[in-house]
């Protein structure tokens, strides 16, 4: 490693430790994914919870970099920092480990990365008092889909399946995948909130963004919108056509799981 990129790692996680210090933690409950499509050089993410606006403050996304969840006892202030350190040339791993090190409550926390080689790394709230629970992960070929106050291990598992079956774009397979986590149960306390955002190589910024901060089911609500939206960050998917269909009328009612 050069002189350079060392002394900018060192800045960087110096940056990261200030950023620690002033940003006080919140609450967001939710259930959250982060992938990347190296040959198409797009990422994104996407996330629901019974959290307000809370696509604007867990899902972080940077084009040729990769992207970011923060969430359970979630520190806005670490998204661009996170980044910064992936930017910089830091291991998934490494950028987790850095977040956390100097943390007062890491076993709180549930946090999300992936580069755009794929690599993946996630950290689960093991401290979650017994109404975030059901929390798990599970991370695949360029992805990883993680929740916590989940209505059970359905959840994380058809978000899996779904953004691994799905046929699409990237970000057909985010809100393909987000839908599926919806329709298992998802969070067990309410659908308030949801959101997706995607960046690509070339594009300043986000390439897309779509948000529903507000609602009685937001999950459906977003996959309406991303239905009505014309967008070349669409793919063949059938829900992102229109005309719309209510993609799960079947759903299980909200119920916390049972777990001693």
């Amino acid at each position: 490693m050069n002189r350079i990129c060392l002394v900018t790692i060192v800045s960087l996680v110096s940056w990261v430790s200030q950023s620690l210090d002033a940003a006080p933690p919140e609450i967001t409950a939710t259930f959250s994914i982060v992938a990347v499509d190296p040959e198409s050089h797009v990422c994104g993410a996407a996330v629901a919870s019974k959290y307000p606006a809370v696509g604007k403050v867990v899902p972080y996304v940077r084009a040729d970099v990769g992207a970011f969840c923060t969430q359970h006892h979630h520190v806005p202030k670490w998204g661009e920092p996170a980044l910064n350190l992936l930017q910089a040339g830091k291991h998934p791993e490494a950028v987790i480990f850095e977040l956390l090190k100097d943390d007062k409550d890491p076993g709180l926390r549930q946090l999300a990365i992936i580069d755009m080689q794929g690599r993946a790394a996630v950290h689960n709230p093991t401290e979650a008092p017994a109404g975030s629970r059901y929390w798990g992960a599970m991370t695949g070929r360029f992805y990883s889909c993680q929740g916590n106050t989940l209505s059970g291990r359905e959840v994380v598992v058809s978000m899996s399946r779904a953004y691994e079956d799905t046929e699409g774009s990237l970000a057909d397979r985010l809100m393909a995948a987000l839908v599926a986590a919806d329709c298992a149960g998802g969070d067990h306390r309410g659908r308030l909130a949801a959101g997706i955002r995607v960046a690509k190589r070339g594009v300043e910024g986000d390439w897309l963004s779509l948000h529903v901060d507000k609602s009685d089911d937001a999950v459906v609500d977003l996959a309406k919108k991303y239905a009505e939206l014309k967008h070349d960050a669409k793919g063949a998917w059938r829900g992102s056509q229109l005309p719309f269909q209510h993609p799960c009328l079947d759903r299980p009612k909200l119920s916390a799981p049972k777990i001693d």
